[in-house]
């Protein structure tokens, strides 16, 4: 005779499995690698500093 198997154990590890399934496809297809980021973060602090030395001080 086989083992007894807790069947809600067994379907919550096996739904627990699946998400983690999915969640690693979403990572793949919408994350963004390391150096996307530290690009983009470049390139949004060029542009904060480019936009700074346009400002026109108020003499006020």
């Amino acid at each position: 005779m086989g083992d007894v198997v807790n069947l809600n154990r067994f379907r919550k590890a096996r739904e627990k499995s699946q998400k983690e399934a999915q969640a690693a496809a979403n990572r793949a297809k919408h994350g963004r690698t390391k150096d996307q980021r530290a690009t983009e973060r470049d390139e949004e602090a060029r542009r904060a500093r480019e936009l700074e030395g346009k400002k026109i001080d108020d003499p006020v």
